[in-house]
């Protein structure tokens, strides 16, 4: 019925077992152990990316935590408006819960597979999937310090008698697995559960907190009695590479984050202005319009523009001249007196004329002051 998923497994443990069968020989115990511990390696390889893409999107869950937060405790009694609302805040910052289970929900068929083709070397079977009896043959008989891969500890005596396997060496072999294995267990949950941010945590977080980080290994622990020591390779295995894994890409992830706030802060610096400089402001200086232009619409005349202008005509410190206004007034009369001596007296010369005038203002002048 799953036999798409028993081939694939049983395939690639194939290659990796011919890989060091080829150094270690076909019916080594080093040679299968490093064969099902590469096939975890192998497979975990593959799940890489959707597992890089399950930390971004629990790392954007944890930011927008306040907001659910606030529409859990808006819309506690309508169970239907919460979940609406729920997904449209998380459409808004493109985090897909699915994608956050994808990695998890990946391994569970390969350890079901693995599981079902380890026990499936048994003595007397012909094949096993992508193995032929010669194969089937090779894995039994593979000793790991005087146990088998496929014993167990709570194996009936029966099953150790036909392996030739004796059961304290089985112990021996499996118990020191089965502690590791869980203290790996508990170190992953550790490290994933340190970097969760405080802001997101419920109850139901810290419920599950709990669940992995203590009964999690302990169930490994006590699983354990009943695991073949192959699959508890494949347990070490797989606990090992996501501890690892988790290392490296939050380490990644956090330089990234790390970037982005460093440029962010750069390009606030740049444009905040230095400290002690004024911030420059633009200011327009009115331009005073030339002599006998009219000023633009909009545009007022520059300060003491008219007394600019004035300055041109009279220079500073230069007095006008005395009874300007009356000579330039006499000036007429002047000519009005010549010309009726001109008709009078036609002989007479210029000097004569301008005598006279000069008289008669004199005299005008004085009877003024008299008066």
């Amino acid at each position: 019925m799953l036999d798409f998923i028993y081939f694939p497994v049983s395939w690639i443990l194939w290659f990796w077992h011919k890989v060091f069968g080829f150094v270690f020989g076909e019916s080594a115990g080093i040679s299968w152990v490093l064969g099902i511990i590469f096939l975890v390696w192998s497979l975990r390889a593959i799940l890489f990316k959707p597992f890089v893409n399950q930390v971004r999107s629990m790392r954007k869950m944890q930011q927008f935590a306040p907001e659910m937060k606030k529409i859990q405790k808006k819309y506690a009694n309508d169970r239907q408006r919460q979940a609406q609302e729920m997904q449209k805040l998380q459409k808004e910052h493109g985090f897909n819960p699915v994608g956050g289970c994808l990695p998890m929900l990946l391994q569970i068929p390969v350890f079901i597979g693995l599981f079902h083709v380890l026990r499936s070397f048994v003595p007397g079977h012909t094949e096993n999937y992508g193995f032929d009896a010669q194969g089937v043959q090779s894995y039994v008989d593979a000793n790991l310090f005087g146990a088998r891969l496929s014993n167990f500890i709570t194996q009936p005596q029966a099953a150790l008698d036909q392996l030739h396997a004796d059961r304290t060496s089985v112990i021996l072999v499996s118990i020191p697995l089965m502690i590791l294995a869980s203290i790996l267990t508990h170190l992953t949950a550790r490290h994933s559960v340190t970097r969760q941010n405080p802001e997101s945590a419920t109850g139901q977080t810290a419920i599950m907190n709990k669940l992995t980080m203590y009964i999690f290994p302990l169930g490994v622990l006590l699983f354990g009695f009943f695991f073949p020591i192959g699959l508890l390779f494949y347990w070490l295995a797989n606990n090992f590479w996501t501890l690892m894994q988790q290392r490296l890409v939050y380490k990644r992830i956090d330089s990234e984050e790390e970037a982005k706030k460093n440029e962010a802060l750069e390009k606030r610096s740049n444009l905040a202005p230095k400290p002690g400089a004024k911030p420059e402001q633009a200011r327009k200086k009115p331009v005073a319009p030339a002599p006998g232009t009219k000023p633009q619409p909009g545009v007022k005349p520059a300060p003491n523009a008219k007394a600019a202008g004035t300055a041109r005509k009279t220079q500073p410190g230069a007095k006008p001249a005395p009874n300007a206004k009356a000579a330039g007034t006499a000036r007429p009369k002047a000519n009005g007196a010549a010309k009726s001596s001109g008709t009078d007296n036609g002989a007479t010369g210029d000097s004569t004329v301008s005598g006279l005038s000069s008289d008669r203002s004199r005299k005008k002048n004085s009877g003024r002051k008299n008066r």
